[in-house]
């Protein structure tokens, strides 16, 4: 009985600790405007979060309505990474 209330503990305490990295999403890995893989070399900072895109193009369609392609990055449980501090530059 003892065996089993450790065990339900540490489930519990397993469950509480996966919830705040779940909440953070996974990394981008395709393009918001075409869904190809990204190219780490064109992307847009914007708002404190930097977006890969998959070719030139992409990030000027990007720039158009950029709240719809975070929004659907988010449905998808997409994280964009942070920009670096300081940095408001546009890739390639």
């Amino acid at each position: 009985m003892e065996r089993m209330m450790w065990g339900l503990a540490a489930l519990s305490l397993a469950f509480l600790l996966a919830g705040p990295l779940a909440a953070q999403g996974q990394s981008q890995t395709v393009c918001p405007v075409l869904g190809g893989k990204v190219d780490k070399k064109i992307y847009v900072d914007y708002q404190g979060y930097r977006v890969y895109f998959c070719c030139p193009g992409c990030d000027a369609e990007f720039r158009k309505d950029p709240e719809k392609y975070l929004r659907k990055m988010r449905e998808q449980g997409i994280t964009p990474e942070k920009s670096p501090a300081g940095s408001g530059k546009t890739g390639k």
